[in-house]
């Protein structure tokens, strides 16, 4: 019996250990496969990732902290994680972020807040609820 692939994303990046870190710190797993040019991280529903930039674009992109945002680009990810509190923390620790717990939202069977990473790319980052809580 074959196993069906998973779903996932490639984020390409300007530094892959920082960026890997902070998405394996944040989702709570251990990345799969690591590299200097790409690291795989796993989580149970879908596979993340995380491809180094080309070199001669990499010198022309700006990395501060705490990082400018990409707001207004065409795809935003949106991840589970086990808890947005410990996501809240975890990102801060990694040097991302997520907006304060006043911005989460609810949808059906999860609760929602945008976030950040430490090279400025949004992303969401969900967590899942019974819906007989959302109901309450």
């Amino acid at each position: 019996m074959s196993t069906q692939p998973k779903a996932g994303a490639v984020l390409f990046a300007k530094d892959v250990a920082r960026l890997a870190a902070f998405y394996a710190q944040v989702l709570a797993v251990v990345p799969k496969h690591a590299e200097a040019e790409k690291v795989v991280i796993e989580a149970e529903q879908f596979l993340l990732v995380i491809h180094a930039i080309p070199p001669a674009v990499a010198a022309n992109v700006q990395i501060v902290s705490p990082p400018v945002l990409r707001e207004n680009v065409p795809v935003k990810l949106f991840l589970p994680v086990r808890s947005l509190a410990q996501a809240r923390i975890r990102a801060q620790s990694q040097g991302g972020g997520l907006k304060p717990v006043e911005a989460e939202w609810s949808g059906p069977e999860f609760r929602a807040c945008d976030g950040f990473d430490p090279e400025g790319n949004v992303v969401q980052f969900r967590e899942a609820q019974p819906a007989d809580a959302l109901a309450s």
